[in-house]
């Protein structure tokens, strides 16, 4: 198995499991990670079409346009890592991991991880899923495997609405409110998202989980025996 200490950009949310959509979002309010392949623009977890299941979205890398979207990509030195809280003491109890890997997005879990907070481990023997991705204008490229989890991978238009303009004019104390309707900032621009199904009987069998989403970069790779 390979360690790997990563750092980076975090999003978090609640959820019911029995509930409906949650999101959150955070369009390029990382300054450290603005405008590369680390920055997170939306976490979502929400009910499958199966009840049975919840689904994970991690978007990043927003504000791509149609031409720029053709030649976006996954980093293969940025890890994806969605934290899961099953018993509400706000340290994650199981991870979701995704790294890209020779055209493949791999996927890690549900699985206790080795740590957390601040560091991040890939446990090899982990591996649940992969996927090929989904290239810009392609038809979805995802299916279930035998443990229950489907796995997309790809650019998808992005889905948070927000009128930016008129956020900075209530913010400038020039205006007191959005309009009804608003214009929509993000209309027309892409995302690079990663989307994991996966069965809540992975999850730790309980009605309420805390999720929040971290990306980060590889610093350093020691090799070590499990």
């Amino acid at each position: 198995m390979q360690k790997k200490r990563l750092l980076l950009a975090a999003i978090a949310v609640a959820l019911a499991t029995s509930g409906t959509i949650l999101w959150a979002a955070d369009h390029l309010d990382a300054p450290a990670v603005k405008n590369t392949p680390s920055d997170i623009t939306d976490l979502y977890v929400f009910r499958g079409q199966n009840n049975d299941n919840l689904v994970f979205v991690a978007n990043t890398q927003g504000f791509l346009s149609p031409g720029a979207t053709s030649s976006a990509h996954f980093d293969p030195n940025t890890l994806i890592e969605f934290k899961i809280d099953n018993n509400g003491d706000n340290v994650e109890d199981l991870v979701i991991q995704a790294i890209y890997k020779d055209g493949e997005m791999h996927v890690y879990g549900p699985y206790k991880p080795l740590l957390t907070g601040t560091r991040s481990v890939i446990d090899r023997t982990q591996l649940s899923a992969e996927a090929e991705i989904t290239k810009y204008g392609e038809s979805e490229k995802s299916e279930y495997n035998k443990k229950g989890i489907k796995v997309f991978a790809g650019p998808r238009d992005d889905p948070f609405f927000f009128d930016l303009t008129q956020f900075k004019h209530v913010v400038a104390g020039e205006a007191t409110s959005f309009n009804n309707p608003g214009t929509d900032t993000f209309a027309g621009t892409n995302v690079l998202s990663v989307v994991i199904e996966v069965p809540k009987s992975m999850l730790g069998g309980t009605d309420k989980l805390n999720v929040w989403l971290t990306t980060r970069k590889k610093t350093e790779i020691t090799n070590f025996k499990m």
